[in-house]
């Protein structure tokens, strides 16, 4: 038998697709945040996460390709309720600006989706003058997550709802580097290794979900979070490496656990962060 088709404790495959993880649930009341929502599993998250009943609050770069993907999905889904948020990850100033406006709009937060991010691309530095991979693909997230806690908190005491937050890993963290997060040459350019930061990125996604689902437990929140592998997705994530092009990382991945597109009508893409997002049997890792 194909490996990959076998299911999991979860009862789902690699071969699940978003909509067959969710079927069934009524989500109708909750309000999510799902970053890089304008392409990729980010989409097909914000598209079946509204497709439950979700309120999604899309937290995006571009505001422009943002609008089309949420038209699209309306056109599709006419009761979708979707707004669109301007959000650079990269900019801790920005994550700042993003927290602020929501806290002041007075809406719940059910749901964090930490989804977007850069991978294994050329050594660059971010607004704030950090590698680009570990401002965007970490502290932005970081940073966000702990500016929308408290909002967070209530709206879990206050509903009685459980609060899920959802960090998306890699399996790549497994390609950081020997020493793991070198917080002391997160800037050496000399050193770089496009596969090692993006690897110690993703270690960093998982060990902030880790801390940061001890810390509810030890304190009677009734928030959980997940850090989660969602797959070998062919998205515009890939625009700095291929598999198709021979790059050794890519294919590694990729030999691990298959290949899917988001392009495909009703394709896997987002099943993992629908999973640990609204299902009933994610617990917290």
């Amino acid at each position: 038998m194909w490996p990959f088709s076998r299911k999991g404790v979860s009862g789902f495959s690699w071969k699940s697709t978003a909509e067959e993880v969710t079927h069934g649930i009524d989500a109708t009341g909750l309000t999510a945040i799902v970053t890089g929502a304008s392409s990729g599993i980010g989409t097909e998250t914000t598209r079946v996460l509204a497709l439950h009943g979700v309120h999604v609050i899309m937290a995006v770069r571009n505001k422009v390709n943002a609008n089309n993907t949420r038209e699209a999905i309306l056109k599709e889904i006419p009761s979708a309720k979707i707004d669109v948020m301007e959000l650079d990850l990269s900019s801790l100033e920005s994550v700042k600006k993003f927290a602020s406006e929501f806290n002041s709009s007075g809406l719940p937060l059910n749901i964090l989706i930490n989804n977007a991010g850069v991978m294994a691309c050329p050594f660059m530095l971010s607004n704030d003058n950090i590698e680009l991979q570990f401002a965007t693909n970490h502290l932005g997230h970081f940073l966000l997550t702990n500016l929308l806690l408290d909002t967070m908190k209530k709206t879990a005491s206050e509903s009685k709802t459980e609060g899920r937050i959802v960090n998306v890993s890699s399996e790549a963290h497994k390609f950081a580097y020997s020493e793991g997060i070198r917080f002391d040459k997160i800037n050496e350019q000399s050193s770089y290794s496009k596969w090692g930061a993006y690897g110690q990125s993703k270690l960093a996604n998982i060990l902030h979900a880790n801390q940061l689902t001890k810390h509810f437990k030890d304190d009677g929140v009734n928030i959980i979070a997940n850090s989660l592998h969602p797959g070998g997705i062919a998205t515009n994530l890939y625009r700095h490496n291929s598999a198709i092009n021979g790059n050794y990382y890519s294919i590694i991945l990729f030999s691990k656990c298959g290949w899917q597109t988001c392009d495909e009508k009703r394709s896997t893409g987002g099943s993992h962060n629908l999973l640990c997002s609204i299902a009933p049997t994610s617990e917290g890792s």
